[in-house]
Formats: C-alpha cells, structure tokens, sequence
C-alpha cells in the first residue's frame, strides 16, 4: 500500500462522516445508521428493556445524544465494568431564532441569530453557508421529529469593506445582533425562508410547530501540506473524536465464541450473582459508545454530560442483566472513562501560547490533557493506565497543560463524573483553529486514536490492592 494511504483512507471516511453531520441531530442520526447496519437494536428509554448474551444495543435521548453498548456473550451477567468512550456531538455555531426574517430596506433580507457556544467570529464572514437541524411537524395528532439539511449554498455573512472600516486590522469587537448575521435573499425573498426549510423537509408549512436550525460551514473537508501532512474541516471538534470512538467501537466486536470456548460458571452467595473470578481475569467488560450533546454550552442540560443519561444507562443495564446494588456499584468501581475531546497543538504563529515544557503537535499521536484546577479529570493513575493502553496499541501519545497563566476550557470528564464517578483520563488530538468554522489537525492523528480507542474498548480496567490492572481480551 502506497506510504500514508491508510491514513488518507481513514481521514476520507472522516471528511464524509463530518459532511453527513451538519448538525448534533444528523451527527447522531448518521451513528445510529452505522450502529443498525452492525446489527445493533434500538432501546426507548420509555420503554422495558430485555438484554441478552451477545446483544448489542443503542439508545437515544432528546435526538442529539446516543450511548451504545455490547453484552458480553460468555457468562454475560458476571461482566468486570464498563469501558467508556465520551465524547460530544455539538459544534459551535449560530442558532437561527423563531420569526428569523429581517427586512433590510426592501432589498435585502437576512435572518436572526444567536451565538451558540464560543466560536471564532472572523472565520464564518464570506463563506458559503447553509442550514440544517431539525423541525417539530404535527402529523396525524402525533409530534414528529424531521431532520432538515437545506444542501446547498444558501446564505452568507458578509464582511464589511476595509474603506468602511479602517480599523478592522487593528481588532474589531464584533457584535453578534449586528455583525453576524447572514443574508439570505434580495427583497423578493421576503417570506420565503420557513417556507423553503418546509420543502426540505418534504412538510407543509403550517404543519412545523417549533425548529432548533444551525448554520453551518459548507466548505469540504481537505487533505493539505508539502507532504499532505495537514486536514481541514469543519467540526473537527469533537466529531473527529466522536468517528474514532463509533469505528473504534465497531471495529473491537469480539469474535463469536468458538466450540474449543468453555463459558464460565456463574457464582451464587446466598442466592445472588457475584461476579466470577475466572470472568474478570478474561477481561469481560460492557464497552459503552457515548456521545453528549451540548459541551460547548456548558452541558447543563437533559442531554448533557452532566444530565442522568449515562448514569441511567448503566443502571439499566445493570437491573436488566440481573444485578443488584452492589454488584452496580462494583462494576462502577471497575469501570474506567476516556473522556475525548480535541485538544490544542502548538500554534505556528504564537508558540508562545503554549506551555514551555509540554508542546503537542498535530501528528505527534494522542493527547493527554492535565490541569491542576481539574478542568481536565486526568491525575497519576488514569494517565498511567491510558499511556499502557497506547503502547499495547503501538501509538505515540504526548501531553497537554495550559500555559500557567491562561485559563484553559472545560470538557466532558470532569462534568460527567459527577453523575457517574468511574477514573476518567481527558484525551484529544492536536488541532490548530479550535472553535473556528474550519479547524485544522493532522492527517495520522484519527488513525492514532481508533487504534488507541480499539485497543481500551477490547480491554478491562480493573481495581487492585495495590493499584490498577490492565486486562485485555
């Protein structure tokens, strides 16, 4: 095989799963499509759930937050803990508000928005942009989701020319009521907005009750650099972390028990299960894909990483596969997250930004992330397990801290362990432009972090004594 045509083939399935994902919604929506073509089932968190050996399953909350996960097939009920993957399917943007037409003079017409987490303004001047999310339609008394995804160029936010504004070099404090709002149409386009999101949706108009519509970048991703070395693309954060955990997970399926394979015995003590032994020495843990929506507004919310919905699963899950408290809160005690959500390499242009003894690199593998205020949940032990994890799996791994005088960001571990309290290590790969409409990384980083993912899902995580141990399948 060509050198680095693994990786180009990888960054591929990327750029495409990034340009089915213009939403939280569509992002999920693509995961549950790969998730059913693996064979997996769909669980309502409003209905009973009946799991078996060798099942696998996915359940949804609120249309923009998945967590699926496989029952071991062998001596199912005596699984080890739980092997988690987080990441978040949301990305920063403008949210386009109800009653959105603004009519500017009779000639123009452009649409009301507000700021949906902390992006980089600058970039989504003068790009081709367009719509996407989902509608709420009333249909035959019932309140039914329609995703929408307007696929084409649709609207722009234009810059303000130089001679209009000299300054613009020297900084500019954009305002977003003013600003940032995009054009849509010339005056003959008055009325017509809600009318075209209707057509997408294949609904009448007076059929959609309420909307969540994002814009979005409509710009591919690329493979770029002297050597194609470098991509770009829209959403890279977290949807790059979000690919890697979903094909991680897919490709960590252990193979169907052969006859030589002897299940193991269950245990009973006064007539409840225990977890066997001989099982935890093999490594049999529940592997849990799980993608929150919502991170980049603080995750305070039902489908957020500080919501009930992982801790509710793995409840579930628990009652389900005929344990009881205890054996809930051993598993819990056994269980081990990698919280992945990208991080920032070390800038060209300003590599005084960074840390002066810990610099990562676009390339240079998977990401530690440290912070002593713990914006990160990584310490000693979670580290030390997920650096093991990347030498089984043969890939290079660096770290990151924040310059000592810059607050840094939140991510998901610290947010989601106050739900469910499982050792948690922040991960994330090097990227440059963070929260910028086209964000830049590298072309071996996802390569990097599926095989770093595959590796922990096929593995347990279980408490000593002493310490931790490191069991894989």
């Amino acid at each position: 095989m060509e050198e680095g045509r693994e990786y180009k083939d990888t960054v591929q399935k990327l750029f495409a799963f990034i340009e089915e994902s213009p939403s939280q919604y569509h992002a999920v929506d693509t995961m549950r499509k790969h998730l059913e073509a693996a064979g997996y089932e769909q669980l309502l968190e409003s209905g009973a759930w009946k799991l078996k050996s060798g099942g696998k399953y996915y359940v949804i909350r609120s249309g923009s937050s998945l967590i699926a996960f496989r029952i071991p097939a062998q001596d199912s009920q005596n699984y080890c803990g739980f092997q988690i993957v987080a990441s978040h399917s949301d990305s920063p943007s403008f949210k386009i508000k109800t009653n959105p037409e603004m009519n500017v003079e009779e000639h123009y017409v452009k649409l009301n928005v507000e700021k949906y987490g902390g992006m980089l303004c600058a970039p989504w001047f003068d790009r081709p942009l367009s719509v996407a999310g989902r509608l709420i339609v009333k249909e035959n008394n019932r309140l039914v989701t329609k995703l929408i995804n307007v696929d084409r160029d649709l609207v722009m936010i234009p810059n303000l020319a130089i001679h209009m504004n000299r300054e613009a070099n020297k900084g500019y404090d954009y305002n977003i009521q003013k600003d940032m709002l995009p054009l849509y149409g010339c005056g003959e386009a008055k009325g017509k907005f809600m009318k075209q999101i209707a057509e997408a949706a294949n609904v009448k108009e007076d059929a959609i009750l309420a909307s969540d519509l994002f814009l979005y970048n409509r710009m591919k991703g690329s493979i770029w650099g002297a050597c194609e070395e470098f991509i770009s693309s829209p959403k890279l954060d977290d949807l790059q972390c979000a690919f890697s955990s979903l094909e991680a997970f897919l490709q960590s399926e252990e193979p169907l028990p052969s006859e030589n394979v002897q299940a193991n015995e269950q245990s009973e003590v006064d007539g409840k299960n225990v977890i066997n032994e001989k099982n935890v020495i093999n490594g049999k843990s529940i592997p849990v894909h799980c993608v929150f929506d919502n991170e980049e507004v603080g995750s305070g919310t039902k489908q957020g990483a500080a919501s009930t919905f992982l801790a509710d699963t793995l409840i579930r899950i628990n009652h389900a596969m005929g344990r009881d408290e205890a054996g809930y809160r051993q598993s819990i005690a056994d269980s081990f997250m990698l919280s992945a959500d990208n991080a920032h390499g070390v800038h060209p242009n300003h590599t005084d930004k960074a840390c002066p003894t810990n610099r990562p690199y676009p390339g240079n593998g998977v990401v530690i992330k440290y912070s002593a205020n713990q914006k990160y949940t990584t310490d000693a032990v979670s580290a030390a397990v997920f650096e093991e994890i990347c030498n089984r799996a043969n890939v290079p791994y660096q770290i990151y801290v924040n310059r000592s005088d810059i607050l840094g960001g939140s991510t998901l571990g610290n947010i989601s362990t106050t739900q469910v309290s499982v050792n948690t290590v922040d991960i994330g790969l090097a990227q440059l432009a963070m929260h910028s409409p086209y964000e830049t990384g590298s072309v071996k980083d996802t390569d990097y972090m599926i095989q770093a993912m595959k590796t922990f899902f096929e593995a347990s995580v279980r408490q000593t004594e002493d310490g931790y141990e490191l069991i894989s399948r």
